[in-house]
Order: C-alpha cells, then sequence, then structure tokens
C-alpha cells in the first residue's frame, strides 16, 4: 500500500510576486529545456492513497493498462467501458466496475470504427452512450475523417458526428449525422446529451479567424437534435450565409464538456493559449472571445491580446493562471462521496507548461454555478489526466494519456478499523 500525502501550496505573497515579475521582464525568452518536467509514477506499485480536503481520503487503482492514446471514457449499464484511443479505434472493457468478476481490457479492438483520416488528429475522439441505451442500444461518436486535398495539395479533415448501435464489440448500421467543412487541421471534439432531446458539440480553432465566424463550425458549440438536425430555435438557424448548427462561437481548442443535471446548465472547458484556461458557462448566441481576447499568452510570453474581454464577450465562469492542460470533465452526483456531491472535476494535462504535472481539479461551486474553493488532486501520480467519468457504482474513473496509459478507479477510504 502507498500512502502519499498531497500538499496543498498557498499563493505566494505579493513580494514573491514582484520578485518574479522583476526576472522575467529583464530574462530574455527561452526555449523549452528538453530535460524540463516530471517522469510519471510506476502505477503498477498501486493501490496508493491519498488525504483530501473533504472527503476521509481516497484510494486509486488500476483497473486496466494497455491502452494507445486514450481520449474519451463512457460507460455502459453494465459495467463495461469503451475508451476511445484518439486517431486509432475504440477499446472494450468489460465489467471496469469489478462487479460481475474479472475485469478485462479485450485484446480485439471494437469493430466498425471509422477509418483514421489523416494527420496528426485524425480518426476517432469522442464517445459517448445516448442516455437510453439500455433500450436503444446506441453509441455516438466524434472523428475527423479525410477531406480532399486542398489548393495546394495538401490534406485536409473534416469534424464529423457519427451514430451506430452497439452489440458483441461491433458498431453496427453506421450512419453519419453531421459533418463541418474540410480544413487543413481539425481539434479533438466532445459530446454531451441533454436529456431533453439535443446533443452538444465542441469544435476547436486554435489558429486563424473560424471561431470569430458564424460561417463554419470550427471554434464553436454546436447544438443539434439527437438525430443529427438543426434545432429551430439554434441562434443562427435560418440565417442565410450561417451554419445553423452553431450554438456558441469564439471558442479555441475545448476538449471537456458536460451538464449540470440539477439545472440543465451546459459547461465547456477550453485550453487557452499559455495559461488563461477557462470553464465556460454555454448560453445560446453569446461569444467568448477567441481569438480576439484571451486571459492566456503566447508560447513566447508576450500578451495574446492587450485586454484579456470585449465589450460583448463572456467571461469565464471559471480561470486558470497559469494553465492547466484541461481535458475531461464531469460533475458528480452520487452517495459513494457524499462531501463531493455536486462537485464539478477536470482533468488536467499538466500545470505551468511544466510535464509530468497533471492531476485532477475538484471545484466546489454554489447552486448558481459559481465557484466557491477548488483542490488539486493526484498530483503526485504525475500523470496527464484524459477524461473524467462517473461510473454507474457512484464512484469516479479517470484515464491517463502518459507512455503508459491506464485506466483509474478512485474510491473513498474505508471506514472500518476492524481490518475487514
Amino acid at each position: 500500500m502507498n500512502r502519499l500525502r498531497f500538499l496543498s501550496l498557498k499563493p505566494a505573497g505579493i513580494g514573491g510576486v514582484l520578485v518574479a515579475v522583476t526576472v522575467l521582464a529583464g530574462a530574455e525568452v527561452q526555449a523549452q529545456p528538453s530535460d524540463l518536467g516530471f517522469a510519471p509514477v510506476d502505477l503498477s506499485a498501486a493501490p496508493f492513497e491519498f488525504e483530501t480536503a473533504e472527503q476521509n481520503g481516497i484510494r486509486v487503482e488500476v483497473v486496466v493498462d494497455g491502452f494507445g492514446r486514450p481520449f474519451s471514457l463512457a460507460f455502459l449499464p453494465s459495467g463495461d467501458a469503451l475508451i476511445s484511443e484518439r486517431g486509432v479505434g475504440l477499446r472494450l472493457v468489460r465489467d471496469a466496475t469489478g462487479t460481475r468478476g474479472e475485469t478485462v481490457l479485450v485484446e480485439t479492438p471494437v469493430r466498425g470504427v471509422p477509418a483514421r483520416g489523416t494527420g496528426r488528429t485524425g480518426g476517432i475522439h469522442e464517445v459517448a452512450v445516448h442516455p437510453d441505451f439500455a433500450q436503444n442500444g446506441l453509441v455516438y461518436y466524434t472523428y475527423n475523417a479525410a477531406g480532399e486535398a486542398d489548393a495546394e495539395g495538401e490534406p485536409t479533415s473534416i469534424v464529423t458526428l457519427g451514430r451506430a448501435l452497439y452489440r458483441d464489440a461491433t458498431l453496427m448500421a453506421p450512419e453519419v449525422l453531421f459533418q463541418g467543412e474540410a480544413v487543413g487541421g481539425a481539434s479533438g471534439s466532445r459530446l454531451a446529451f441533454s436529456g431533453d432531446g439535443y446533443l452538444y458539440m465542441t469544435t476547436g480553432a486554435p489558429f486563424g479567424d473560424e471561431a470569430q465566424r458564424n460561417d463554419n463550425v470550427y471554434g464553436k458549440v454546436l447544438r443539434l437534435t439527437e438525430d443529427g438536425t438543426i434545432p429551430d430555435d439554434n441562434p443562427y438557424a435560418g440565417i442565410p450565409g450561417a451554419r445553423g448548427e452553431v450554438f456558441t462561437l469564439g471558442h479555441r481548442d475545448q476538449l471537456g464538456l458536460t451538464i449540470h443535471p440539477p439545472s440543465g446548465t451546459v459547461l465547456a472547458v477550453e485550453h487557452g493559449p499559455n495559461g488563461g484556461d477557462e470553464v465556460n458557462r454555454i448560453l445560446p448566441g453569446r461569444n467568448y472571445g477567441w481569438p480576439e481576447f484571451s486571459f492566456g499568452r503566447s508560447y513566447e510570453g508576450q500578451r495574446h491580446s492587450e485586454r484579456p474581454l470585449g465589450p460583448d464577450t463572456e467571461q469565464p465562469l471559471i480561470l486558470w493562471i497559469p494553465s492547466i492542460g484541461p481535458t475531461g470533465m464531469a460533475f458528480y452526483f452520487g452517495d459513494r462521496f457524499p462531501e463531493w456531491n455536486g462537485n464539478l472535476f477536470v482533468g488536467s494535462a499538466r500545470h505551468g507548461q511544466i510535464p509530468g504535472t497533471g492531476g485532477l481539479e475538484r471545484i466546489v461551486l454554489h447552486d448558481n454555478l459559481e465557484e466557491l474553493r477548488r483542490e488539486s488532486l493526484l498530483g503526485s501520480l504525475r500523470a496527464r489526466i484524459r477524461d473524467v467519468r462517473q461510473g454507474p457504482d457512484g464512484l469516479l474513473y479517470v484515464i491517463t494519456d502518459d507512455s503508459s496509459p491506464v485506466l483509474l478507479r478512485i474510491s473513498p477510504l474505508s471506514t472500518d478499523t476492524t481490518g475487514n
């Protein structure tokens, strides 16, 4: 048993901040050293135990390993799990919750997954199980399909939403529900069901001005029906030249999306360029600023924009400076962690651009979804967290995206002192 104490770091005082600013002001911008950062912890030594601020400690154990570039985690009602391997395929973990018998990562990938596509971000990204999966067996997924070469002969990709029947580790009768425009490079995407017949989807546009234009689907949150059609009350529905799927615009790179069950509020998490990572409350027709406004800096150090917000842009609900490299995101509502009920969890790839410093952010919000406090978890594992989900057993699960990725289960420490 490995018991790791997770320490909280208090912000430096005013003097410390002034010293840091003075040093940076006189320093030349340097490339990031190749040996910067920390090596991941050997997770074969699991389980680990951590102290936490509002829970009687947690236990972290490896469920399975052996993935390639995991991106998205989705649970089936049975306790099985689907994990997308970004750009590669889809894997099945039988009995991921460990409630039926032996947990195993099925060696053969799920069949029927769309072709990989081209480029670094080609192929499958997100996988999401329909809320009524037990009745309809539907699984939704996003991927970047290969487009035709552009005028210069360079490859293009097309962000795509697909749907299929899932049966016997196979995607059957696949359908293309939605496609964007062909672009030089598309980012990752996420999905979230609203529970009232709508499906939200994120897209990225870290470069160029696509995020500020409504004639394309990139740098947006999209709102579709579960059949992929455009809802009549979408902000740009029926406007000539506009993509009617667009619900909000002005986003950079959004790799987390969730819906607050009590209120139905949609939240998306967005990468800033270098700092300025955000959780945004998604409101119809609103503009979130990118690339005209940002709290972040360029990777060379200078501010991306003179002002972080414009007169017609929404300010973030939650902000991180420096960057945490935010990834998957989920609310927790269950009785296994009563002190965490209603908390928001956001995965982190790394803090402050330092490799090997990822973890899991826990954020306490009040009923109006405004922040009260936050805690960083799992930092001692030095892992890149790629997604976080609540399992059907009421526990939390995360996938890591390192050289040896794993699926981790987080459970509360037992209060039983008898040793049973």
